[in-house]
């Protein structure tokens, strides 16, 4: 177990280190502020993009559009919301910050983290799992959590309203368009031409390294930015909720699912809890901010669960193994 655990320990190492440098290169104002969006729109519209297609491309199209994975997967991130939001909708937390804490546990960092960190450590194979959850959680779980949001003291129409903007912004959104190219690219067999393919598969090198580091500024911004006080009582819970309660529903409902028939080989099991241990997704900051919800509070979720998953999920990893 020792060497399994070390085993492990070093391959996510350089994963949270680079995690590390950039929040460290951020507070210490080596990396400007400003230079934060940059990074941020070199990732999310250039090398991720560029990244999922390939991963989409490359993989069967059977694996995408996988009924059992995306069944066991929505199930518990619809569980993960309606419970959060039950036990934290109480005295002065509405809606709106209610809705975001559950997001914030329901949504882990696919795009930034798993997808990389996953592949390297299980292979290409499971590309296609990670894909597909990372299309529901931007698809389904954020909009019902947006919609959720709008809920204070607005009427039907200001939830139709809220629904209509979170389809807009995944509109706008390259990456779901990105993993539907990349299907549609391996339903159909189609191969890019050599030079465009080359460019392609340059941007996506660059998306691990980049995204990374981007976490890191991007969590070092949201706490020198958020100046409110936030009893811990209002984010650990929700940071272990994550890392803890989540990969435990996830193996859960998996085993239900297979003793009832499901088709889920113990790979993809492998996947999908490894996902579930991931930490909180930091684009749910950039929503909070959006849509006016407690920053502070979103942003120390993330910050507490992507240090504490340092050794959570390599613990998970040697656990699943």
């Amino acid at each position: 177990m020792h060497r399994i655990v070390l085993s492990v320990f070093s391959v996510t190492f350089p994963f949270f280190a680079l995690v590390l440098c950039g929040f460290l290169a951020t507070r210490g104002k080596v990396l400007p502020l400003s230079a934060i969006s940059g990074l941020n729109t070199f990732v999310l519209y250039f090398a991720l993009p560029c990244m999922l297609y390939r991963f989409g491309a490359q993989t069967p199209i059977r694996q995408l559009l996988d009924p059992a994975v995306a069944g066991v997967y929505l199930l518990c991130g619809l569980i993960l919301v309606a419970a959060t939001i039950a036990l934290t909708k109480r005295g002065n937390i509405g809606w709106n910050d209610a809705a975001f804490g559950a997001l914030v546990v329901a949504f882990p960092n696919t795009g930034f983290m798993g997808v990389p960190l996953l592949v390297a450590l299980l292979g290409d194979q499971s590309a296609g799992p990670v894909i597909l959850t990372m299309a529901i959680d931007m698809i389904i779980t954020t909009s019902l959590c947006i919609a959720l949001s709008r809920l204070d003291g607005a009427d039907a129409q200001g939830a139709a309203t809220a629904v209509k903007n979170a389809l807009r912004g995944m509109a706008t959104n390259p990456m779901p368009w990105s993993i539907a190219l990349g299907a549609l690219a391996s339903a159909v067999g189609w191969q890019l031409p050599a030079p465009v393919d080359k460019t392609i598969a340059m941007l996506a090198g660059a998306a691990s390294p980049v995204a990374l580091f981007t976490i890191g500024a991007v969590l070092a911004r949201s706490q020198m930015n958020a100046h409110e006080q936030v009893p811990a009582s209002q984010y650990v819970p929700l940071a272990l909720a994550k890392l803890l309660v989540h990969p435990l529903l996830i193996w859960l409902v998996c085993q239900a699912a297979i003793a009832l028939g499901v088709a889920l080989s113990p790979f993809t099991v492998t996947v999908l809890v490894l996902l579930a241990a991931l930490p909180s997704a930091s684009n749910v900051a950039l929503l909070v901010e959006r849509f006016g919800a407690h920053g502070g509070r979103v942003a120390r979720v993330i910050l507490v669960s992507t240090v504490l998953a340092f050794v959570s999920f390599s613990l998970a990893v040697a656990l699943m193994a």
